[in-house]
């Protein structure tokens, strides 16, 4: 985590006024509401804007299957340095069968031994976007080879997502939610 403690604080339930209640409720209906969700509920409007987006990268519509669709969220999390990012993307990396050695493995990078040829090209391409907001021609080839057209815009729509949330979670000091524990990897972010 880069800060230990909110720069914006996630709202209570007694402080939500009638807008921010709306869109709030249907998280609360399945549940406990995360922070990321009671920060960004100061902002109304933003949030409902950026819950549209977020919920295309996260559906069906996104013709990256699941578990590679999590491989690029969990290693833009890991290069944005975003603790609250990879605690809350691990277990789902997990449901859509990433294994624990290719969660650890997407700290290591496309390099590491025992990723498949697809799955390094989306990490590749994860970094790239990273570093330079661009996926080389020999990455976007690689990608080319077990993916979709429509499967590589995803691949770029997801790491921008992604890189957004990272942004606003390590700006405001969104923390951990209650009974979430830092990966100690990740304990000098």
């Amino acid at each position: 985590m880069r800060l230990a403690k909110p720069r914006i604080a996630p709202l209570a339930d007694g402080e939500l006024d009638a807008d921010q209640k709306e869109l709030l409720a249907p998280m609360a209906d399945r549940g406990r509401v995360l922070n990321i969700f009671r920060t960004l509920a100061r902002a109304p409007k933003a949030m409902k804007g950026f819950m549209g987006w977020g919920n295309y990268v996260m559906s069906r519509r996104n013709d990256l299957p699941a578990r590679e669709r999590e491989i690029v969220i969990l290693r833009t999390g890991y290069l944005c340095r975003s603790g609250y990012e990879w605690t809350q993307h691990v277990p789902i990396g997990k449901q859509a069968g990433l294994t624990d050695a290719e969660v650890a493995r997407l700290k290591a990078g496309p390099d590491a031994p025992g990723w498949s040829a697809a799955d390094a090209a989306l990490i590749r391409a994860a970094d790239e976007l990273h570093q330079d907001q661009f996926i080389t021609e020999p990455t976007w080839r690689a990608l080319g080879e077990h993916f979709s057209d429509k499967q590589r815009m995803d691949v770029v729509f997801t790491a921008g997502q992604y890189t957004q949330v990272s942004m606003m979670l390590n700006t405001f000091g969104v923390q951990l939610d209650e009974g979430q524990t830092l990966d100690p990897d990740l304990k000098a972010f």
